[in-house]
């Protein structure tokens, strides 16, 4: 069975390019732009969650999502991965309990290759 990854972007664009990334290379695939998603994880069930610390429009942003997914029993133990182009992106992910981060823009192989280790 392929492995989910959920997607949490207000990017439309990068939204589609990992999409097609993403379908390309066997996962299953859930994509949001908004940071609502994050409360339905026992309905998605991701393997991985890649988030971005700032989603416009979304009430909490990445790092409180971050937070709330590593605080609860359920979700601990999901992989989060942060994607941002914020300058201190590994202090941020280091505060709010994030597996891992990857600066933006980014690389499409680093990522995967990322996103395989978390998975494999």
């Amino acid at each position: 069975m392929a492995k989910r990854v959920l997607v949490i972007d207000d990017d439309e664009d990068i939204l589609e390019i990992l999409n097609i990334i993403f379908q390309e290379n066997g996962y299953d695939i859930v994509l949001s732009n908004t940071g609502e998603a994050a409360e339905h994880l026992q309905i998605i069930q991701p393997d991985l969650v890649l988030l971005d610390v700032r989603i416009v429009g979304s009430v909490k942003d990445g790092t409180q999502i971050c937070k709330e997914i590593k605080a609860q029993q359920e979700t601990r133990h999901l992989p989060v991965m942060l994607v941002s182009s914020e300058s201190d992106l590994s202090i941020i992910a280091r505060e709010c309990g994030a597996d891992a981060y990857l600066p933006k823009p980014f690389d499409i192989f680093e990522l995967l290759a990322q996103v395989k280790e978390y998975l494999s």
